[in-house]
């Protein structure tokens, strides 16, 4: 055997492929920092059975609750009876169903918007549009708190990156104003339209204005502004009274619409560029029939019954005025997701373990989906909750926030 091989040989003895998989986990363990994943055995609703205790849910995205409307599951069983269990294929050889085109149309009418495409998730969109919309020679500058999805986007591109103070679009503009002293042929601003942790806003009308001041693309995951924001939901775009003027809009059906999936909003010729170049839309199947009339049974609702948004903004107003009441610290949000702050990863732990043991499902958002002292408990409103639910979830939170010497 030649010594180079020997070397070789020896050098495979001795490594671990697999070991550091373990230990990787076992250091989360110890810092607290895993997930530890609880399992429901009945639907996502307001109250749901998790571990065998019947819990009231303030950690779902079900917004609207629309997960359960006769409607929308309606739709879905209409469909599977009709187009089958699934689509075949990926959508650009065979897997586009009528469900499909039908809920693209019904999208862009509700996004006030040339054109729409359906992705496979939210992730999904932004993992594989971003990187074809800026490349080498290009720039794309990124808020500061923006979601993974847009991060690991932004990572596969060529283009080089910039980052701007969160929500700041002055700092956006000394970025912008930075830029121009190179010569990029294209820029892309990417942010989210609701941030995901905090529940605060972005300024879109402002970071509209100073991407149109020098000629930038606008790109905002509105993933949680989805259903939330705006005349019946419409996002973001609605809210700032900005429509058209937001080059793309990205969003998903996950959340308070209730079903899955992700989209991109805009311009049809967008439209023709995303299907013809992003990958995890040419090479992912495409989904079930069922899942898009699903996804378009739950637009209709949106629009035709307006109580269900109603209820939960006036869930979110009742219970952000009584946790602040309390003496618990809300953060910035904004939206219906309200962050309960902690600081430490630990005792953000433990306060959701002792929730969990008074019947409320609240789970700890920590490191490194927010900085190591900014742990919290992060919240979110259902239209499906009634106020005998909010007081019951905040005589649990009045409880335990003493418990801990958090109030």
């Amino acid at each position: 055997m030649l010594l180079s091989e020997s070397l070789l040989s020896q050098r495979s003895i001795k490594r671990d492929p697999r070991g550091f998989l373990r230990e990787e986990y076992n250091r989360l363990v110890s810092e607290e920092l895993d997930w530890r994943i609880r399992t429901l055995t009945t639907n996502s609703g307001p109250w749901s059975v998790i571990s065998d205790r019947r819990v009231l849910v303030l950690c779902s995205n079900n917004y609207l609750n629309l997960t359960n409307h006769p409607l929308v599951k309606k739709a879905a069983i209409d469909a599977i009876e009709k187009y089958g269990a699934g689509s075949g294929s990926v959508r650009a050889i065979a897997g586009t169903m009528s469900p499909h085109v039908q809920l693209e149309k019904a999208l862009a009418d509700y996004k006030r918007t040339e054109a729409s495409l359906a992705y496979s998730t939210g992730f999904a969109a932004n993992a594989g549009l971003i990187p074809q919309l800026a490349g080498e020679g290009d720039l794309i500058i990124s808020d500061e708190l923006n979601h993974g999805s847009i991060i690991d986007g932004v990572r596969l591109s060529r283009a080089e990156r910039a980052v701007y103070k969160h929500s700041d679009a002055e700092d956006l503009g000394r970025v912008l104003n930075e830029a121009e002293k190179k010569n990029y042929k294209h820029i892309l601003i990417a942010t989210d339209g609701v941030f995901s942790m905090d529940g605060d806003i972005a300024p879109a009308d402002r970071i509209v204005k100073q991407a149109e001041e020098h000629g930038a693309m606008t790109y905002i995951d509105d993933a949680h502004g989805d259903g939330v924001l705006g005349e019946s939901g419409r996002g973001i775009t609605s809210h700032f009274h900005i429509e058209g003027r937001v080059d793309v809009e990205m969003g998903t059906f996950s959340k308070a619409f209730g079903v899955v999936g992700g989209y991109v909003a805009g311009s049809r010729d967008l439209i023709n560029y995303a299907l013809n170049k992003s990958r995890t839309w040419l090479l992912s199947a495409s989904h079930p029939a069922s899942v898009m009339a699903s996804c378009q049974a739950s637009l209709e609702v949106v629009q035709k019954e307006p109580e269900h948004l109603r209820k939960l903004w006036n869930n979110t107003r009742y219970f952000k005025d009584g946790l602040k009441k309390l003496g618990f610290n809300t953060g910035s949000s904004e939206t219906p997701i309200t962050p309960v702050m902690v600081g430490d990863s630990s005792k953000a732990r433990r306060m959701s373990e002792m929730l969990f043991s008074e019947n409320v499902f609240a789970l700890p958002i920590v490191y490194p989906m927010v900085a190591r002292d900014k742990a919290r408990i992060r919240t979110i409103m259902n239209a499906g909750h009634c106020s005998q639910d909010l007081d019951y979830a905040l005589k649990a939170f009045e409880k335990v926030g003493k418990s801990l010497g958090i109030i």
